[in-house]
């Protein structure tokens, strides 16, 4: 290879610049991107929808673990541009591969916003079925999921579909051994799976610069071959049009895209967290100034593709959301301790049905 096409390549995979941005914190339009297209305005009505809906769900998770109805609650307040726009920018047929955090990408993908906490309560390790929404169960270690998801994507394109993968990963899973060993598998079986990076700048208390001294995580894929992007993660806008792009890119055989969007989590790690130890309310006051779905209502208004009554409508559907999700949370689930020995084997091991033998004699005596 000549020195002039090693640099075009490179220069094929490497991110832009700065993050690509359309509209900016106030809310007003910047100059279009030359490489990506503006989502349609009906489209954006809809992800504005979404986002106020999602964040009505985000913050009636929260009391519900204050409330003692959830045993842990992950919040993403902040985040809901990265949440909805990735959910948005898939087909019902294409897989997604979320984390423990992104409950409000799940309520967006239509799944049961009860099944979708069914893992925070304690009831099961996932409460819905991933073959019927296409969903894989969340995933709280940092990073295990990316392998599964290129590994699904290689299967789906060997079997001759046009399927795309989106796994989510947040910024201090990609220091993690299996968020590169993903990324190389990836890129050499030019697998349809686009790696979403939420990057909001702490993994738990540990900020981004002890991380990593890359001049963003989207360079990290070009060292795999893989085309990689940077955008703004508050700007809803922008990340639906970069994923809507990624997604075409991978669905077409051009191989995997990883994107990282610049985000900000304005509420602590999880309810168990004193955000307070590691940032100051300066900070969080900063980016609380870009928050997403403020800044996605004022440029619609301005554009005249919103108006009060759309505001009070999806309002109102958002609350109404919020208060069936309250009713159901508020009843007790039914538990069946022998579902313990279930979904463990395939074929359940001489051992297991000994243990559930004597289980299920146990419960028995005690109901007399």
């Amino acid at each position: 290879m000549s020195v002039k096409t090693h640099r075009q390549a490179v220069q094929g995979l490497l991110p832009a610049l700065t993050p690509v941005r359309f509209v900016t914190e106030d809310g007003s339009p910047v100059k279009e991107s030359a490489d990506y297209a503006e989502p349609s305005a009906e489209l954006l009505r809809e992800a504005y929808r979404r986002m106020v809906l999602g964040r009505r769900f985000d913050t009636q998770a929260t009391m519900l673990t204050k409330q003692g109805r959830l045993a842990v609650y992950p919040s993403s307040r902040g985040q809901e541009a990265c949440q909805i726009a990735g959910v948005l920018a898939l087909r019902e047929d294409d897989w997604l591969f979320p984390t423990y955090r992104d409950s409000t990408a799940l309520v967006t993908r239509g799944v049961d916003p009860v099944e979708v906490l069914t893992l925070l309560r304690g009831d099961w390790h996932c409460g819905y079925d991933p073959a019927a929404t296409r969903t894989a169960p969340q995933c709280t270690p940092l990073a295990t999921q990316l392998p599964h998801a290129s590994g699904l994507a290689h299967a789906l394109r060997s079997r001759g579909g046009d399927a795309v993968v989106m796994a989510f990963v947040g910024d201090g899973g990609t220091s993690e051994g299996d968020f590169h060993e993903a990324l190389n598998f990836a890129a050499v079986f030019k697998a349809p799976v686009v790696f979403f990076v939420q990057n909001n700048k702490y993994a738990i208390s540990v900020p981004l610069a002890r991380q990593t001294a890359a001049p963003a995580l989207a360079y990290k894929g070009v060292g795999y071959g893989v085309r990689s992007e940077q955008v703004d993660g508050n700007d809803l806008v922008a990340v639906l049009s970069v994923l809507t792009a990624a997604v075409e890119h991978a669905r077409t055989g051009h191989g995997p895209f990883l994107v990282e969007a610049h985000t900000y989590r304005m509420d602590p790690h999880t309810n168990a967290d004193d955000a307070g130890r590691y940032r100051d309310d300066a900070e969080v006051e900063r980016w609380q100034g870009a928050d997403p779905l403020a800044r996605l209502e004022t440029y619609l208004r301005g554009r005249d593709l919103l108006t009060d009554e759309d505001v009070a409508s999806a309002r109102e559907a958002a609350e109404a959301f919020a208060a069936d999700l309250r009713t159901r949370m508020n009843l007790d689930p039914e538990l069946d301790p022998l579902e313990l020995f279930d979904h463990v084997y395939a074929e359940p091991t001489p051992q297991l049905r000994e243990q559930r033998q004597m289980l299920a004699a146990e419960l028995q005596a005690e109901k007399g």
